[in-house]
């Protein structure tokens, strides 16, 4: 009886003891679970940061052939579009590029412009640029919706200085003869540039 006794106790505690073991091995799988998840976060960060270096390289590689077929300017590539096309055409266009049509921002980038735009496509050319007053008469802004700081309007003739085209000329342009802007129709069809900052 006391042997009986015994082994049924010997019995529990081994019975105890196995379960024991497995609960440890258990929570032991349930740790390396996190460990193993953190490395597969930590693998797919590495794939992502490299796939964001390759997109970036990429965009410098097409800037790098926007630059050698245009200009550099102040930390802008410039590209000239030689087809002549409405306002809104040309800078749909240069965004499908990655661009926006050009908006010289100081009066020495407004002249590397002009002397881009002669060597390019003529003296006698105007290409729009990416300023217009579409939402409120007279307030000039970029491509960006930001208030145009830097302008070079053609005030050459007094009788009618630059803009003067009110509510039926709403989108700038610049002569290549003398680098001064215009407001003209967005409709008309002219030359256009478009920008890509550089990376």
């Amino acid at each position: 009886m006391e042997f009986r006794g015994v082994s049924v106790l010997l019995g529990v505690l081994l019975l105890i003891h196995c379960s024991l073991q497995q609960n440890t091995a258990r929570k032991k799988s349930v740790k390396k679970e996190p460990s193993r998840d953190a490395a597969v976060m930590e693998l797919q960060k590495q794939i992502d940061d490299i796939v964001q270096e390759l997109n970036l390289l990429k965009e410098k590689q097409a800037l790098q052939t926007v630059c050698l077929r245009g200009i550099k300017i102040h930390g802008k590539c410039y590209l000239a579009e030689p087809l002549k096309k409405s306002y809104h055409t040309a800078s749909d266009d240069c965004y499908a590029l990655g661009g926006v049509l050009g908006t010289p921002t100081s009066s020495e980038e407004n002249d590397q412009l002009r002397d881009y735009i002669r060597q390019s496509v003529g003296l006698d050319e105007q290409v729009w640029i990416g300023i217009n007053d579409m939402s409120t008469e007279g307030q000039w802004i970029d491509q960006a919706g930001l208030s145009v700081a830097y302008k070079n309007w053609d005030a050459s003739d007094f009788r009618s200085p630059q803009p003067d085209g009110g509510k039926s000329q709403n989108c700038g342009a610049l002569s290549a003869s003398n680098g001064k802007w215009l407001d003209e129709n967005c409709r008309e069809e002219k030359l256009s540039v478009c920008e890509f900052n550089i990376v």
